[in-house]
């Protein structure tokens, strides 16, 4: 190698900056997503048998911050990694298993699945003003055995997001009171997150109904500060078919006893739709 060296510098060189390559994309790298990069080719090429997805609502408000997560399943999978863009807004990692550079998310350092999945957890906050804007991800699946053999990764599909400022039934709900967020991930299977916020102390339930107007579940009902809310919904726990399903959000400004407000007492209503397919 001494030899090597004297006659050939630039191969030494050439050696250390592959070792450096390889070390440093083992706490994370940038530049591989759809937005600007061709994927994680240090693994491999891509591979079908590798599944990558973003998770998160699909319309913001401007400046509305909410909570994403990239999921990456099949392949060897013993350890995963993940690169994350934004054509417009902030992206904020919500662990330590994320750094943000050069304004996108990379991962901290391979990371283990949990029940043969691996996922990261971030905050995206949308630009002030409305229009689509597009995350855009990658992901590898590896067997950590110290060298590239084996690893596989692929792409998520692009994920859009409508930022648009509340209009019409939303402006007056905002202003009575309250505001409804699509539920994420949808469709879903078993479980899906709702999200709404109150902006003024509220009685309030929550429910969920069949396409034909039959309850299924209650999942709110009483008196709430105001503030953002998350309620889980497990559609196992109810024993439902697959199906389009309806979640009813009702608020009423509250009345001082912490009891449900009577009828016409300014209660505001809206309902989305959710699609739980097995």
């Amino acid at each position: 190698m001494q030899n090597l060296r004297k006659t050939y510098p630039s191969v030494t060189l050439a050696i250390v900056a592959v070792s450096f390559f390889y070390y440093a994309s083992s706490g994370g790298i940038t530049g591989k997503t759809p937005k600007n990069g061709n994927g994680c080719t240090c693994h491999g090429s891509s591979a079908a048998a590798v599944t990558v997805s973003i998770n998160g609502p699909a319309t913001l408000t401007p400046g509305e911050t909410a909570d994403y997560s990239i999921t990456i399943s099949g392949g060897p999978l013993t350890r995963g990694g993940t690169n994350i863009a934004a054509s417009a807004g902030t992206l904020v990692n919500a662990s330590t298993d994320l750094r943000v550079a050069s304004g996108e998310l990379t991962h901290t350092a391979p990371k283990a699945p949990a029940g043969g999945t691996v996922t990261f957890n971030f905050k995206y906050t949308a630009p002030a003003t409305a229009g689509d804007i597009t995350l855009y991800a990658g992901g590898n699946s590896v067997n950590n055995n110290g060298s590239s053999n084996g690893d596989q990764w692929n792409f998520a599909a692009n994920k859009v997001i409508a930022v648009s400022a509340a209009t019409g039934l939303e402006d007056e709900n905002l202003l009575l009171g309250f505001s409804l967020a699509q539920n994420y991930p949808n469709p879903f299977n078993p479980s899906t997150i709702i999200n709404y916020h109150l902006t003024i102390n509220n009685f309030v339930t929550l429910k969920v109904y069949d396409i034909s107007g039959k309850e299924v579940a209650a999942l709110v009902n009483g008196m709430q500060e105001a503030g953002m809310h998350s309620v889980t919904f497990n559609s196992a726990d109810y024993g439902l078919t697959s199906g389009v399903y309806l979640y009813e959000l009702k608020a009423s400004p509250s009345t001082g006893s912490g009891t449900s407000p009577s009828a016409g007492s300014g209660t505001v209503t809206m309902v989305k739709k959710m699609i739980l397919s097995k």
